[in-house]
């Protein structure tokens, strides 16, 4: 069984999705590392603007996700290695990628398929699980998630810090990128509950979705 929740960064939907999982007893997958995971590639063999060899080399990279901990090759990876500047400027770009997105998404399917899982990113309602049981698109304001952003950023100990203006801007931009690409773009399923989660606590956030993914569960049950 599997519960989707999509949305633009900084939605909360990294928190939320694991504090779900968590309630529910359901595993957690978080797609955006695993695209964060391939553009980390990219960059280190310098293949971000090579698509012939990427596409070359990408089914022999060994990518798995255990527990939320990411590995390449069998090498963990931390998430502040994923998550920096160049790493998310990068994911959107190899994101834009039929072969890449076809690639994860196959993994994503098998990964979701073969247990309880809540599944987070962009595309998961609309274009993995279409038939999930329960379907989530969080957003918020562009400055709400900028200063989200930057929160996780100072915690992390990123330095330097970009200004609020400049991740507001880069919000925007990376919204309109996502939204605008032809597979696998930005966009609530028709079918997904909309939450809007400007002034909500993560917490109660949290409780909403538990509410209607067991009402969902239970109409269903949990196989």
């Amino acid at each position: 069984m599997v519960i989707t929740i999509d949305g633009p960064a900084g939605a909360g939907k990294s928190t939320v999705s694991r504090l779900l999982a968590k309630s529910l007893g359901f595993h957690y997958l978080d797609t955006g590392a695993m695209y964060r995971a391939v553009a980390m590639f990219a960059l280190r063999e310098g293949l971000l603007q090579d698509s012939d060899q990427l596409a070359e080399r990408l089914p022999k990279l060994q990518l798995a996700i255990d527990r939320g901990q990411v590995w390449l090759d069998g090498i963990e990876i931390k998430d502040t290695e994923l998550r920096t500047a160049e790493v998310t400027a990068a994911s959107t770009l190899v994101a834009a990628k039929s072969f890449v997105r076809n690639w994860l998404v196959e993994m994503q399917k098998q990964i979701g398929n073969s247990g309880n899982f809540v599944t987070e990113g962009r595309d998961q309602g609309t274009d993995v699980f279409p038939e999930a049981v329960c379907k989530f698109f969080l957003t918020a304001d562009p400055r709400e998630r900028a200063k989200r952003r930057l929160e996780e950023m100072g915690a992390a100990g990123f330095n330097p810090m970009p200004s609020m203006d400049e991740m507001v801007a880069s919000i925007v931009d990376r919204d309109t990128r996502d939204s605008s690409r032809e597979k696998g773009a930005l966009r609530a399923a028709s079918d997904a509950i909309v939450v809007d989660t400007t002034a909500l606590t993560k917490n109660a956030v949290v409780e909403k979705l538990e509410r209607e993914a067991r009402s969902r569960i239970d109409g269903v049950g949990v196989q």
